[in-house]
């Protein structure tokens, strides 16, 4: 049994290792300019890759210092574990799979549209209340201000590559028809269309088109683009997790079954 107990010592320290990616996910999102105004999986993210750290981290005690039941412990929790981590991964590819910009002629950035985002991510933004907090947050930072050191001119701006929230929140919607003097300071038009979006924004830099719905669009946009990417590194975790479970079962099971013989030689 010491050399199967040390096998599973070794393949439970790699568990611990692949806490690591997980939590950095959620460390990621939540460092993020953008996700740091709407807090949503980060802490989730956080909390489950810390108990994979812990349970990973019991199973690597019980398996150097022969703890049956500890083991037995760190295998039912880690079941537990990696159920949960697969179904906050599946969870996040289902809100994230809808929504995309949509091309305007002579433009390089993309305009976004509230209504092409899934209903969980859409009723995160449309509450007057929570939109009031992250309106106010994004409005500290320094997205938009920086349109206005990169770009002096207007044909430069168009064919600039913005990302959703420069496009949503820093800049009047394209179908409003507004004619450009920086990227965020824009004349009206005489005959300005009626769309509630046109009607919002203002050349106040505090105010710009933050109470916009494409501004909700892009950021939500700016979200899926980055919820993706964590996404992809909790799918290499929860693949490792798997690999590293059934190993582990395996030497448990084989432990339990050479001192069964042992018993009875």
């Amino acid at each position: 049994m010491p050399l199967s107990n040390s096998v599973i010592g070794c393949i439970n320290f790699i568990a611990v290792l692949l806490s690591i990616p997980v939590i950095g996910a959620g460390i990621w999102l939540a460092m993020g300019t953008v996700n740091s105004c709407v807090k949503l999986l980060q802490w989730p993210i956080i909390i489950l890759g810390i108990l994979i750290l812990l349970v990973g981290l019991a199973g690597f005690i019980g398996g150097f210092w022969r703890i049956t039941w500890l083991l037995v412990v760190y295998l039912i929790a880690m079941l537990i574990l990696i159920v949960l981590l697969g179904v906050l991964i599946g969870f996040i590819y289902m809100v994230t799979i809808k929504g995309s910009g949509h091309p305007e002629p002579s433009r390089a950035y993309l305009e976004y549209s509230l209504q092409d985002f899934s209903g969980y991510l859409r009723q995160r933004v449309e509450s007057s209340y929570k939109w009031d907090r992250i309106r106010t947050c994004l409005s500290t930072t320094n997205i938009c201000p920086e349109l206005d050191q990169r770009f002096t001119m207007a044909p430069d701006f168009f064919n600039a590559r913005l990302t959703p929230i420069q496009s949503g929140c820093c800049k009047p919607p394209t179908k409003c028809g507004f004619n450009f003097v920086n990227p965020t300071y824009w004349i009206s038009p005489i005959g300005m269309s009626a769309d509630m979006d046109c009607l919002q924004w203002s050349n106040n830099q505090d105010t710009l088109c933050y109470s916009c719905d494409s501004c909700k669009a892009g950021l939500l946009a700016n979200l899926k683009v980055d919820w993706l990417k964590a996404d992809i590194c909790l799918l290499l975790a929860f693949i490792g997790l798997i690999v590293v479970y059934i190993i582990g079962c395996c030497a448990f099971r084989n432990a339990k079954t050479e001192d069964t013989f042992r018993q009875y030689k």
